[in-house]
């Protein structure tokens, strides 16, 4: 047995001492407005208990005793609060992406008074695609967009959520035997829709996982539009529905007594929809009690739109466009010899819908006087819609139109279209084709990466 030298500190004394020492690990998180691809400054960023607020190049650096995956919690003024997990082993850098949500497009007609005009979105012709994703079959309804990601439904039911940036398929969910002939809804962290086989469907946004389902036995054409956690909807049936999502069981149900195809939309604290009698109704959204009811020439098959304290009400089969004052008061009519399935857009004093003649019109809120009309070449179904100035109209000549609001001047037209035309986000816009979705956005739009290092800040200023 050999003897250690004296002084010599033992063996295991010295393999411990030359362990290395943890560091605390310091991670840079960069935050960028995910429409304007711009650097977020002033933006509070919360991981493992502690918090720092970004720079002027929308980067915070958080020092951590070591470094692992982690739920990352950014809150900006303007912003909505976005968590997401980041794997911090992999890397010390993050970039995550926060929206604003007044430029966004949740729901069928953007806004909950269904007046398929968003406001808020600077996005003009002339436009070049960035990318496309075939849908397999018939887009009649168009896509709701949130946080960076287009969510929408074809005719048989398949539910697609696509990266706006990319065009990139997220996940897909399939709904057996499904058909589908309306829009779903961004709802939290959940999606929407409703099936002409009676049921309504919700899923996880994240992963397209299915929620839960409920039937109403009944074919159902209505978008959903939730309030307070309530899916509000017409069917086939004639009746009207007030679902709760979070309690999964009815809130209350009432009969109308004639088929209902067209979507609820909510205003001023009433709730409007039309059914095949031809009767717009007017409804309080908490007990489905009426406050009013008035009549059209015919069917009412598309979305009432609300703006200004009017309702514009079209009627299929009555081939006109009618108004009433918010409290129901008659205040014109607009015939135009043909069908009117297209539900109104109303913008800046002005209401925008087309008709089975082929014509696209603007018309005068207040008056109901056309101040302008644009052949679309074919017969116009779905929705016209309103961005930034600018009126689009899809048609059965395969084709979307975009006309200046103002003077009428035809500024767009685009070679793919059929039914409802566009929607999208600040980002970009989505046009729809027969069964394909394409992004579009402005030819001059040069967009700097926002993941470049900090070092060179120049480069992301606008």
């Amino acid at each position: 047995m050999h003897a250690q030298p004296l002084g010599s500190p033992p063996a295991l004394y010295r393999e411990v001492a030359t362990l290395p020492v943890p560091r605390r690990a310091k991670l840079v998180v960069t935050i960028v407005d995910g429409d304007r691809s711009s650097r977020v400054r002033h933006a509070v960023v919360r991981l493992w208990g502690r918090s720092a607020k970004t720079d002027r190049h929308g980067v915070a650096e958080v020092r951590v005793p070591w470094r692992q995956p982690l739920h990352v919690q950014v809150d900006a003024h303007g912003f909505d609060t976005r968590t997401v997990y980041e794997d911090f082993k992999a890397s010390r850098k993050a970039v995550i992406r926060i929206y604003r949500p007044e430029l966004q497009w949740p729901m069928y007609g953007a806004t909950p008074d269904r007046a398929q005009a968003q406001a808020h979105i600077r996005l003009r012709p002339p436009f070049r695609t960035v990318w496309s994703v075939g849908l397999g079959t018939l887009i009649e309804f168009p896509a709701v967009v949130d946080d960076g990601v287009a969510y929408i439904g074809n005719a048989r039911a398949t539910i697609r959520a696509i990266s706006m940036r990319f065009g990139k398929v997220l996940w897909r969910h399939d709904t057996p035997h499904g058909r589908m002939a309306s829009s779903p809804a961004v709802v939290g962290r959940t999606l929407v829709y409703h099936s002409m086989d009676g049921h309504v469907y919700v899923l996880d946004r994240g992963t397209g996982q299915l929620r839960s389902v409920y039937s109403v036995g009944s074919p159902i054409e209505s978008s959903p539009i939730v309030r307070d956690g309530v899916d509000y909807f017409g069917a086939w049936n004639g009746r009207l529905y007030a679902f709760d999502l979070r309690r999964r069981r009815l809130r209350w149900s009432r009969s109308l007594g004639a088929k209902i195809t067209s979507s609820a939309a909510i205003a001023g604290g009433t709730l409007y929809i039309g059914d095949y009698g031809g009767r717009l109704w007017a409804l309080r959204p908490r007990s489905g009690s009426t406050r009013w009811v008035s009549s059209v020439n015919g069917r009412i098959y598309g979305t009432a739109a609300v703006a200004g304290g009017r309702v514009f009400v079209p009627s299929s089969t009555g081939g006109s466009l009618t108004a009433f004052s918010a409290r129901g008061r008659y205040l014109w009519r607009l015939g135009t010899g043909s069908y009117v399935y297209s539900s109104p857009a109303a913008s800046g004093g002005r209401v925008f819908f087309g008709s089975y003649n082929g014509v696209f019109y603007g018309v005068s809120a207040r008056s109901g006087r056309i101040l302008w009309e644009v052949g679309a070449g074919g017969p116009i179904s779905g929705a016209a819609v309103a961005v930034d100035g600018v009126a689009y109209a899809g048609s059965f000549a395969h084709r979307i139109v975009g006309v200046d609001v103002r003077s009428g001047r035809r500024l767009l037209t685009f070679g793919h279209g059929h039914y409802v035309p566009v929607s999208g986000n600040g980002m970009r816009l989505l046009f729809h084709g027969y069964s394909r979705l394409y992004a579009v956005e402005p030819r001059a739009v040069t967009r700097t990466p926002a993941t470049h290092r900090h070092r060179h800040p120049r480069r992301h200023r606008r």
